[in-house]
This record gives structure tokens, C-alpha cells and sequence, in this order.
């Protein structure tokens, strides 16, 4: 069937369409229909079923006579080895772990923070909450110990799973001190952790309150799956907000089942016994989603990969991971491909490797530039398809369904949309607008299942994000437009979120941070256009007055405090000190304008702009720090 003949299906009878969906999934019970609309604008789906994610995921593919494939590959260059494990000895580890939780009170509902790297214990975890219907919530290893405080503030969880540390190329990056940093700060406090012991660091036990992860253990009575409600939440996945208060986006137990099932196919081309790859992080919603769930869910196999797209130990090493493991999907962001092609711009590490199990490259988490995409396509000779989505909605909004039709690519545009969405263009009141025409990007209610219901603890807050701007839509935040032929183009952000290396962080949150310091009364942060991590924040530093340190002193103490309270992730290195801020006559900080002058683009004088001659001096500052860069 072609995709305009799906998504016609979806279109004409949504509830048949997700309810055939659902045939998919091994059900406790099963749901009597998909949508839930009783609550609208709040929606929810599938809210009758009783499911377990655990079972779906490992269980399920051992009964069905799958049990000897592997389910994960670990694939790490920095501590240079590779291990796989079954599904069969999946199941039995996360049941002994689901088991030695329970045993210490964990039980359905709860919430546990999952703080690891990149091995397959951040999965076991995972799925050990999943079997126990606890609720996980994963925050990125290495997260600066101010950020993981907010989160086990806002989440309050029973437990805490970490590792001792996590690698990088040249370095070892400490997590158990981060963590008992972030547990001091934080009001609220956790009953016991669990210290995964990696043996490039052990770490030292808080006797009482720290577990070794074998000792916890042992000897304990393995746990079997507890089914739960199709609307109980799998996990909360914290995003940065505007406020620079995280905002804990909730997955749905049943929804998130159908979806990424679905898309396994559909989206990723992938039937079960076939190898698929994210290289992402198991912090951000593609690691929920494509390293863990989705292709379990699948019953693929799926690659955890602790390393980097170059020096570990170069820029082969993704084409050395498609190789040897007979990846057929692989899914990265445009960054890592952009790292790759400034070291081997010819593609000559790729000529290197036999890569004839890859049959498409798929790119997201901020936009594809074009020299990138054909890079790509020239080098790798597969579809490369760039697919747009968000942590919200944990699965593509649009993409080129390779499993339904293999669409014709346009450079720029991730594509069409998927079923469930019904994508708009809108005018600032809301109308839609002509094919071509910029505008806010919305979806017309009800999201499709697997997207967030609300927020965690904060229904206001989720209203007023997502709802109210544009009633009867949820508002992405993206600007946009859709050209004749129904293909999307996402053009920027709508708000002062920026995306560097893939990783969404929030200006205002930087801001927040800078404005802390003794030393600075006003402060701007904006993203500039960089080559290779998308964008780059870079600050603006208004002294208070009497102020005589010099200012290369409170640059570095401004960059060392964004280091120290949002992480290295931040990439925040270039700030300056300028005399004032460019603002309207209501004082707001005219940062668009700022972003063109630092990318060298041309721009039209703020009608409202207090005084002109400001731009002038920023653009002077920005000079200095090397922008633009043409």
C-alpha cells in the first residue's frame, strides 16, 4: 500500500487505524478503542488496556522461540571491546534486577533515576523498572550535579541507578560524585542507589544508602512482569525549558507500545532478527526510544555504543560498527555526520568498509543541511532520509516511511507526515496559511499515541506550553512551512531553545546561570550558526557598575559556572563583556537581531529598537569572538 493510501486510512477512520495497530502488541487485556477523548484537549489512548512494556520487549521474543538472537550489541572503542547478549539472558537479567529492586521496595508507580553511560546496563535498568510498572527517568550521564538535583527533586524517586563513571576518549568522567553532589543539593532524598562498578573506576559506597549492582543482587527471587494501565507512564524524560526549569515530559505504557512498533516497520524499514543502530545516547528520547524500546519491541537486534564519530579512533569507526554488526538501519544526528565529513571529506574511510547490509541513513534532532545530506547520499549510496520529531512526541512527526514507500527526496525537507499527525501552518491567529508560506508549525488534537499526555506534576504548565497559543493544536515551537507537494520544511525554532550537537538546551536556562554571578547585572545568550555542532551559545555580559576585574576573568568564571551547572553538554565557551544589550521601547532583548548580525545575515532595523546605534557595538563584540564566520 502506498503512503498516501495509509496515511488516507489513518485519516478516514483513526480509531480502526490505531486499533489494527495495536493487533501487534501481546495485550494482558485489551483495549476496547483507541482514542479517549473524554478529558479533550486532554487525550489519551488505549486508557482501558492492561499491558506490561517488559514483557513486550524481551519476554515475549523467548516465548516465540527467539530467545538465542541477541537483543543488544555493546560496542565500545574506548574500553576496546564488544559483547552481545540474548534476549534469553536479557530476560534473566533484568528479572534478577526487577527482583533485587522489588525486594527493596520499588514497586509499581515509583519513580527511579536511571544515571548512566552507554552500556547495556542502562537498558537492564530501564527495563527493570518497566517489568515492576516503576516509572524511570533516565537524565544524561555526566549532567552537571546542579541538573540532577533539580530532576530528583521534581521526579522524587525511591531509588537511584548510576555507574561509577563513564568514559570518554581521553578522560574519565566521575558519575558517583556528581550524583552524591546532586543528592546533598537536592531537598528530596532517595532510599538506596545502586552503583553500577565499571572497573576503569570504583567508586566509594555511602554504607546504608549505596548498593554494589551484583551484591544487590544476590541471592534475590527474579521478578515477573506487572501488567499496568495503558495510560500509567512508562517514563518521564526531562527537556530543557524556556524558564530553565526542566520540563518532565510523560510517556504513556500503552501508546508508546503501538507507536514504536509501528514505526519499526513503517518508518525503519525493520522486521524482527534484523540490526539496527542509533548511535545516540540512552539520555535523550532517541535513546528511549530507537536504542531501547522500539527496536526490542521489534524484536531487532539493538547497538549500544560507547564511543565517538571521530578519535575513537577515527573517522571510520561508524562504517567499522554497519560492518561488523550487519546494521541494515542506521540513525544519527546531522553533528556526528558533520564530524565525519570535516575529517574525511572524500569519504575515503568509507571505501574502507564492506557496508552492504545498510539500506538507509536517517538523521534527526535538529536540521539536516543540505551539503551534509549530499554528502551522504554521494558517499553512502543509500536513501538518506532526514525525519523531524521531538522529545514530546518521542516518535517522527515527518519522514520518508521506507517500510510503506520510499518517497522522493527533497534536500531541506524532512519529508511528509506520518499518520496520527495532521500537520498545519498557521498565522499568528491561528489561520492556516498557502502552500509555500512561512508560519508557526502546529498539529491539529489529538497527538497520535505514544506522545506526551501532559507533564509531569505540571497540567497547567503543559496547557500553557503546548495548548493555548493555538486552541485545538499542539504548538511544536517550530517554524515551518509545507510546499505544494505536502513536503515539511522546519526553518527554526519559534522560542529561545537552541540546538547544539543534537542536544536542545534553553538559552533562558544559560542566562539564569550567568546572571548569577556577582559580577554581571544583564546578560543575553543566543545561537549562532557554528559548521559543525549546529549551533553555539554565545553570551553577552552587561558589569555591573564600579566593576574593575578584568574581563577576561569574568568570562572565564561565567564559562567555568555554565560548565558547572548545566555540563560540558552546554558546549558554552564564548561570552563577552559589551556596555548594553539592543532592546525594544518594553525592554525586551532583541536576540533575533543578534543572531543575524552574528550569522552574517541581513536584517531590517527593529522598528521598536530603543537605539540603533547599539547594533553597532554588538556587532563589534561579535567581531572579536569571530563571527560571522564568513
Amino acid at each position: 500500500m502506498s503512503y498516501d493510501k495509509v496515511y488516507a486510512a489513518w485519516k478516514a477512520d483513526p480509531n480502526g487505524f490505531w486499533m489494527d495497530a495495536a493487533e501487534a502488541i501481546s495485550w494482558d487485556q485489551k483495549p476496547s478503542k483507541a482514542l479517549f477523548d473524554e478529558n479533550a484537549p486532554l487525550y489519551e489512548w488505549f486508557v482501558d488496556a492492561k499491558v506490561n512494556t517488559c514483557w513486550n520487549a524481551v519476554d515475549r521474543h523467548v516465548e516465540e522461540g527467539r530467545g538465542n538472537q541477541l537483543a543488544i550489541i555493546h560496542d565500545s572503542p574506548i574500553t576496546h571491546s564488544t559483547k552481545g547478549i540474548t534476549y534469553l539472558e536479557l530476560r534473566d537479567r533484568v528479572a534478577s534486577l526487577a527482583g533485587a529492586l522489588r525486594a527493596k521496595g520499588v514497586e509499581k508507580g515509583d519513580r527511579v533515576i536511571i544515571y548512566m553511560p552507554m552500556i547495556p546496563e542502562a537498558l537492564e535498568a530501564m527495563l527493570a523498572c518497566a517489568r515492576l510498572g516503576a516509572i524511570h527517568s533516565v537524565v544524561f550521564g555526566g549532567f552537571a550535579a546542579h541538573e540532577l538535583a533539580v530532576r530528583i527533586d521534581d521526579a522524587k524517586p525511591k531509588a537511584i541507578i548510576a555507574a561509577s563513571c563513564g568514559l570518554e576518549p581521553n578522560r574519565v568522567v566521575h558519575y558517583k560524585p556528581l550524583l552524591d553532589d546532586a543528592i546533598d543539593q537536592a531537598t528530596h532524598k532517595p532510599d538506596f542507589c545502586v552503583i553500577f562498578q565499571r572497573e576503569q573506576e570504583v567508586a566509594k559506597l555511602i554504607e546504608g544508602r549505596d548498593y554494589n549492582w551484583h551484591g544487590f543482587q544476590y541471592g534475590v527471587e527474579p521478578a515477573d512482569c506487572v501488567p499496568v494501565e495503558g495510560d500509567h507512564p512508562a517514563y518521564i524524560l526531562y527537556t530543557s525549558g524556556t524558564t530553565g526549569q526542566p520540563k518532565g515530559v510523560v510517556r504513556p505504557t500503552a501508546g508508546h507500545l503501538v507507536a514504536l512498533n509501528w514505526t519499526m516497520k513503517a518508518i525503519y524499514n525493520i522486521d524482527a532478527g534484523d540490526v539496527f543502530w542509533a548511535a545516540s545516547d540512552v539520555g535523550w528520547v532517541v535513546g528511549h526510544s530507537y536504542i531501547c524500546y522500539g527496536p526490542l519491541i521489534a524484536g531487532a537486534t539493538t547497538i549500544v555504543f560507547e564511543g565517538k564519530p571521530v578519535g575513537t579512533p577515527d573517522a571510520g569507526t561508524f562504517w567499522r560498527v554497519i560492518q561488523n554488526h550487519k546494521v541494515k538501519s542506521f540513525f544519527t544526528a546531522p553533528t556526528a555526520l558533520r564530524a565525519i565529513k570535516r575529517e574525511d571529506p572524500k569519504g575515503e574511510f568509507i571505501k574502507e568498509y564492506n557496508l552492504k547490509n545498510m539500506q538507509a541513513l536517517y538523521l534527526a534532532g535538529e536540521r539536516a543541511d543540505p551539503d551534509t545530506v549530499k554528502w551522504a547520499q554521494e558517499h553512502l549510496g543509500v536513501p538518506v532520509v532526514d525525519h523531524w520529531w521531538q522529545t514530546e512526541t518521542g516518535w517522527a512527526i515527518a519522514a520518508n516511511p521506507l517500510g510503506i514507500e520510499e518517497l522522493p527526496t527533497k534536500i531541506g525537507s524532512p519529508s511528509v507526515p506520518m499518520p496520527g499527525y495532521d500537520v498545519q501552518v498557521l498565522d499568528e491567529g491561528g489561520h492556516p496559511v498557502k502552500a509555500g508560506e512561512l508560519g508557526a508549525i502546529a498539529i491539529k488534537l489529538p497527538l497520535p499515541p505514544g506522545t506526551l499526555p501532559t507533564l509531569w506534576n505540571a497540567e497547567a504548565r503543559f496547557k500553557k506550553s503546548y495548548l493555548e497559543h493555538f486552541p485545538g493544536y499542539y504548538e511544536t515551537g517550530d517554524a515551518g512551512m509545507i510546499d505544494e507537494d505536502g513536503y515539511l520544511y522546519i526553518m527554526a525554532r519559534t522560542d529561545d531553545v537552541i540546538n547544539v550537537a543534537g542536544h536542545r538546551l534553553s538559552t533562558g536556562g544559560m542566562e539564569e546561570v550567568l546572571a548569577s554571578h556577582p559580577d554581571v547585572a544583564e546578560c543575553a545568550v543566543i545561537g549562532v550558526s557554528d559548521d559543525l555542532k549546529g549551533q553555539m551559545p554565545v553570551g553577552f555580559l552587561c558589569l555591573n557598575a564600579g566593576c574593575d576585574k578584568p574581563h577576561a576573568d569574568v568570562v572565564k568564571e561565567c564559562v567555568k559556572l555554565v560548565r558547572d551547572q548545566i555540563g560540558p553538554v552546554a558546549a558554552f565557551k564564548l561570552a563577552c563583556v559589551v556596555d548594553r544589550l539592543p532592546k525594544t521601547r518594553s525592554g525586551k532583548i532583541l536576540r533575533g537581531t543578534m543572531v543575524s548580525i552574528a550569522d552574517g545575515k541581513e536584517y531590517k532595523m527593529p522598528a521598536t529598537i530603543d537605539d540603533p546605534a547599539i547594533l553597532g557595538e554588538i556587532a563589534e563584540a561579535l567581531k572579536g569572538l569571530g563571527y560571522p564566520m564568513a
